[in-house]
Formats: structure tokens, C-alpha cells, sequence
């Protein structure tokens, strides 16, 4: 695993990813969004608002999906001291709170014309929205501190603890009496969901998963870089008291 955390291999690798990633990403969303507006029936319930859950239900997936990605960097980064672990979990967590801002909203959008109100606090809408409050309190944390190693640990430590959230959302539905319904896809029985709706919920899912892994490769190899800039000019600064008198001879500044 020290092989793959060093920033060298990584823009290497990465470099050779981020077409693949993005290629998949746009013919996947394609595909999912063509299939779920307008080739997937309508629900002989909901109607046509169906249609809002081939964007909810995968960006709901990934809320939960980043959040564990970025609570296991912060945990190798603080275990291990992987050199990238701490850019990765950094380069995460702006991508899961918009994924999370975006099942919230659609959600909203969603039950409006099913529950008749734009918001209940249920146990599955509270804990998803504390969710999004985890995001921003370790993207705040992060930055707080004049020293980025003191802030980085704040973090970790901040979404450690609030992984408990996770399993939260994903059981509150089976633990408490809430609006939404129990799982249709991810079941031990299988899917209770109609292939024609679950084709375009899956490429939507994958395709989600994709967009992340090309936006998450693109924030760390732009925070290698930006490392790189500054202790160049950490350098730059320790070499500052030299300075050279007119004739070419080093002088130094102090006293």
C-alpha cells in the first residue's frame, strides 16, 4: 500500500485513469438518465414523479458512499501516516456534501407531491441532513487551523466519531416508523424493484460512483501540486536572508 501513496505513482497512475473515468462517467449518466426519463414506465402509484428517483436514490447512495471513503482515509491517515490519505480524505469531502446538498433537495422535490410537505423530520431526512452538517463541520475544521497538520487531525478525528451516522441512515428506515420505504434494491431476498426501473437506478448509481473516483483524482492531484508550489516556496523563504552585494559577493542580512 506505501507504493501507491506516493504522490509520483499517484499522478502516474491517475493520469492514466482520468480519461477512463470520465469516458464512463458521461456515457453511464447518459445512458441511466435516457433509460430513466424516457424509457422506464411511470410507477401505477406516483406517476411520473417517479422519475426524481433515478437521481435521489444514487445520490443518496453516494452521500453515504463518500462518507465512508472519506472516514477510512482520515482513519489511514491517522493510523498509518499515508502521505496521501489526508489529501484524499480533504479531496472527498466537498464532492460527498454536493452529493449530499443534491439528495436532500431532490428528495425535497420528491416529497412534495408524495407526503404533501416539502419536509418532515423523519428519521431517514434528520440523519441524512446531519449527515450534510458532518461534511461542512470537517470542511470547516480542516481549514481552521494556521498549522494544515493540526486541522487535518481535527477533521479525521471529526469524521471518525461521525461515522456512526452512516449506519444510521441506512437501517433508520427498519429501526424507527419513518416516510420512506424499506430497501428495494440492496436486499438479501434481491431486488423487489422492476428490471426496467432497476436498469437505469444501477448506471445511474455506477455512474455516480465513476464521476466521483474522476473528480476525487483530479482534487488530489491539484492538492499534490499546490504542496509542491508551497515548499518550493518554503525554500525560497529559507533563502531569503542571503543576499549578494554589488560585486557579486554573498552577503548575509542578519545583524
Amino acid at each position: 500500500m506505501h507504493r501507491f501513496a506516493n504522490p509520483n505513482r499517484f499522478m502516474q497512475i491517475s493520469g492514466a485513469l482520468l480519461p477512463w473515468t470520465a469516458a464512463s462517467t458521461v456515457l453511464l449518466v447518459a445512458a441511466g438518465l435516457y433509460l430513466g426519463l424516457f424509457r422506464a414506465p411511470p410507477d401505477y402509484q406516483q406517476g411520473e414523479s417517479v422519475r426524481i428517483m433515478y437521481v435521489h436514490v444514487p445520490t443518496s447512495w453516494m452521500a453515504m458512499f463518500c462518507y465512508t471513503f472519506l472516514a477510512g482515509s482520515a482513519a489511514v491517515g491517522l493510523i498509518w501516516k499515508h502521505p496521501l490519505a489526508d489529501l484524499s480524505a480533504k479531496a472527498a469531502a466537498p464532492i460527498g456534501a454536493c452529493f449530499t446538498l443534491l439528495a436532500l433537495a431532490t428528495g425535497s422535490l420528491w416529497g412534495k407531491p408524495m407526503w404533501g410537505t416539502w419536509w418532515e423530520w423523519d428519521a431517514r431526512l434528520t440523519s441524512v441532513l446531519v449527515l450534510f452538517f458532518l461534511y461542512l463541520g470537517y470542511i470547516a475544521l480542516v481549514n481552521a487551523f494556521d498549522d494544515p497538520t493540526r486541522g487535518v487531525r481535527a477533521g479525521s478525528i471529526l469524521a471518525l466519531v461521525g461515522f456512526v451516522n452512516v449506519p444510521i441512515i441506512k437501517f433508520s428506515v427498519d429501526w424507527w416508523n419513518t416516510l420512506h420505504q424499506p430497501a428495494s434494491v440492496f436486499r438479501m431476498d434481491g431486488p423487489t424493484i422492476h428490471t426496467s426501473m432497476l436498469i437505469p437506478l444501477l448506471l445511474m448509481g455506477v455512474g455516480f460512483t465513476t464521476y466521483f473516483f474522476w473528480v476525487w483524482m483530479l482534487r488530489v492531484r491539484t492538492e499534490i501540486v499546490a504542496g509542491k508550489i508551497r515548499a518550493h516556496r518554503r525554500r525560497q523563504v529559507q533563502r531569503a536572508p542571503v543576499d549578494f552585494a554589488g560585486d557579486g559577493r554573498a552577503v548575509s542580512t542578519e545583524g
